[in-house]
């Protein structure tokens, strides 16, 4: 088996916006945001977003306006760079390591870096607990019970500490924390939803605090305006508060902003306010508190309980959105199209509140229809329903027509519409169940005066035996349900049983078709980790071959099939022909985690120049959602996922791009600014030279081997105008900030 090097998996947009606070240009047209391994530039009147500033090789972890150009800012990265950019432009001006220190020349394996300066160890690797006061004359750091604040002239700090529980037995425990721009006054949240106002803390002894009071759980966010007239917090609630300030008494509300806040950002000039919300969302709000726009990513719940699907019409990934929905978003654009309210019922945020969830969603061939099961579970009692969905071509959205309850006695397994072709002329929706049945609804119309709906034609079983998936043939005309070990196969015209299915001990896990020239094939993948293929014209079992498949599917535009596999945690994927079990294309070691949903995405127009090894990606793309990627990482973890909310695929190599794949920026910068050719060939070729420089006689970059170890995990940087930045670095359990 060979593995082909010119088939590559990139990143394909789907990256988390709310993983850090975003910041505001200073005339408050722009906004910047970390977005996986790249900073995204939006417009905050349009939405839209105008620049990609990608150079980072791993997850963006903070980004802060430089305080002496307000046209550039920096970013920093788990990649152990800092880099300077033009954002207006996005053109990359320069590169930080993350310490740069000059090494004297030594035979020691360890070398002393003079230059370096511990502010305060043992911070919180969440920015939200670190902030800059008054201009940068100090710098204030939560963690746990405690509050540090640390003078920059003075070179001392003062440490205040607050009891675990209050009077009612709430914790006490800090949960963010920020500065007054022009009075000596530091503000915190915590997690009993208290805001504490602190001052005098430049005494050990004499500091006070008063207390501000409306969340009922942890304080997310705190910030003040850029006057200090006002400071804004959010939490669960989804509500935005606005305090006045020295008048406790006098607040406003901006409520039933979606999700849980957990950022609040105000521009330079004051005029606008963001929230950053756990749907990856950020919202942009005049000053006036209304909202202006909504930026929105791709949104990820903790689990995926739909598959990855394409909507035919627009070409739209859908999948579980916001909680009750299903979202469509152009993989394209990188951007969200609409969110399709299924449940129609508020979503009340209770972690211990059961609600219903959407399990499961299919469309058919054309598009015209869409169903969904929405699923509740209370207690014992499982409350199910079964919604068909028509496109409405005025709207552009898909309208409620069939509401079906208790579409079954169980839990349903699988879901799938018969193929539109000549001879089907009716639409068929097969349904199968844990209740060991499964149900064809077809569309009729019952009268004049009532449109087309849905009900029930045919019930199947098979010997009590419980159905775990179905599929349709290409044309239609037949239907696979396995039950158990025993696969089936039904005639879609009269519902007849015609044959069953043998094979090894094992039940069935996936079912698929072949497509055009492999129409005559079934295949299936087993619990006994077997790989199937069956000829259903002779039907018996053409081949087999012993595999771990966590996923199985079908490219719809051509007879290739992608089968997912799980070796030692890595995951390895193989394209192939029903007609032969050699793999056309295999690659080991695509990512870390198990696959948990995939989809081929059809190309806008069809490639015509790949090589020979990668023409299975003419029509279409493989997009696929891995266990790493689909777990969520709380706001702050020091080891973020580099793959969380990205959706990955695997693209055809070209020579263009190994000349230019690793140089972005070249393509994105405009031409009057970039350098002549004739320099970028040389400076080119000059990089493919092995360089005979001593390393010892020159500058090097590097981290302070005093303080941290090899396993160094992330960075953050933290901004003000006499401080430019100072990171916070966190390397395993040790923590420290270090002023450059």
């Amino acid at each position: 088996m060979v593995e082909h090097a010119d088939i590559r998996v990139v990143h394909r947009g789907g990256s988390k916006i709310n993983f850090r606070a975003p910041v505001i240009s200073d005339d408050s047209r722009l906004l910047l945001c970390a977005s996986g391994e790249c900073v995204k530039v939006y417009s905050t009147s349009t939405e839209e977003c105008v620049h990609h500033l990608r150079a980072h090789t791993d997850v963006v972890t903070g980004v802060v306006l430089r305080p002496s150009n307000h046209l550039q800012v920096y970013s920093c990265s788990m990649d152990g760079t800092i880099r300077l950019w033009d954002f207006t432009d996005a053109i990359l001006i320069k590169m930080f390591h993350l310490v740069a220190v000059h090494l004297q020349q030594s035979t020691e394996q360890l070398v002393e870096a003079r230059e370096l300066s511990v502010v305060i160890s043992h911070v919180s690797s969440n920015p939200a607990a670190i902030a800059f006061g008054r201009a940068g004359e100090y710098l204030a750091s939560t963690k746990g019970l405690q509050l540090e604040v640390f003078f920059l002239k003075k070179q001392k700090s003062n440490r205040f500490s607050l009891k675990e529980e209050n009077k009612k037995g709430r914790k006490n425990t800090f949960s963010c924390v920020t500065c007054h721009p022009t009075d000596d006054c530091i503000a915190t949240g915590h997690e009993d939803g208290q805001i504490r106002l602190w001052r005098n803390f430049s005494h050990k002894k004499e500091y006070t605090y008063s207390t501000l009071h409306w969340h009922h759980t942890t304080v997310g966010s705190l910030c003040f305006t850029p006057e200090g007239t006002n400071l804004l917090s959010g939490g669960v609630e989804s509500v935005l508060v606005q305090w006045r300030y020295n008048q406790d008494t006098q607040r406003d509300f901006l409520p039933r902003l979606g999700a849980a806040i957990t950022h609040v950002t105000v521009s330079p000039d004051g005029t606008l306010f963001t929230t950053t919300h756990s749907d990856n969302k950020i919202t942009i709000i005049r000053s006036g508190a209304k909202v202006s726009a909504v930026i929105q990513g791709l949104v990820k719940g903790e689990s995926i309980e739909t598959d990855l699907l394409i909507d035919p019409r627009s070409k739209a990934l859908v999948m579980n959105g916001k909680p009750g929905h299903l979202q469509f978003y152009s993989l394209q654009r990188d951007k969200l199209m609409y969110n399709l309210d299924i449940v129609q019922q508020e979503y009340i945020y209770q972690s211990d509140l059961q609600q219903f969830e959407v399990v499961k969603a299919a469309f058919n061939s054309s598009g015209n229809w869409l169903a969904t099961v929405e699923r509740e579970q209370k207690d014992a009692e499982l409350e199910l329903n079964l919604k068909l969905w028509a496109f409405d071509d005025q709207t552009q959205s898909f309208v409620l027509n069939t509401t079906i309850s208790a579409p079954h006695e169980n839990r349903i397994t699988a879901l799938c519409f018969s193929p539109a072709t000549d001879s089907q002329t009716t639409t068929v929706l097969v349904s199968s169940s844990k209740d060991g049945h499964f149900k064809a609804w077809q569309l009729a119309a019952h009268t004049e005066d009532e449109g087309p709906c849905w009900s029930c034609d045919f019930v199947g079983a098979y010997h009590g035996l419980v159905p775990s998936c179905c599929c349709f043939s290409a044309d239609g005309s037949l239907l696979a349900v396995s039950f158990q070990e025993v696969v089936t196969v039904w005639s879609s015209a009269s519902w007849e049983l015609l044959t069953t299915l043998s094979q090894p001990p094992g039940d069935i896990r996936d079912l698929c078709f072949g497509q055009l020239s492999c129409s005559k094939y079934l295949l299936g993948t087993s619990t006994s980790n077997l790989l199937l293929c069956w000829n259903l014209l002779t039907c018996s079992l053409e081949w087999s071959t012993s595999m771990d498949i966590s996923l199985l599917l079908a490219d719809p535009l051509s007879e290739n099939m992608a089968a997912f596999s799980s070796f030692s945690s890595l995951l390895s994927v193989f394209v192939f022909k029903p007609s032969e079990p050699r793999p056309i294309f295999s690659q080991k070691a695509v990512c870390s985690g198990k696959v948990m949903r995939a989809v081929f995405a059809p190309r806008e127009e069809m490639l015509e120049s790949c090589e020979e090894s990668s023409q299975w990606l003419n029509r279409c793309q493989l997009y696929f959602l891995s266990q790493h990627m689909v777990n969520s990482s709380a706001a702050g973890s020091a080891q973020p996922n580099a793959l969380i909310g990205s959706h990955q695929s695997l693209v055809a190599m070209t020579p263009f791009h190994l000349l230019l794949g690793k140089r972005p920026s070249l393509l994105q910068t405009p031409a009057h600014v970039l350098p002549s050719t004739s320099y970028l060939c040389s400076m080119f070729v000059r990089s493919l030279l092995i360089s005979v420089t001593d390393n010892r006689s020159v500058t090097q970059y590097s981290y302070s081997t005093n303080t941290h170890s090899s396993a160094f995990t992330g960075f953050i940087l933290h901004g003000s105008q006499n401080c430019p930045f100072v990171v916070n670095l966190f390397s395993g359990a040790e923590r420290c900030l270090r002023k450059l």
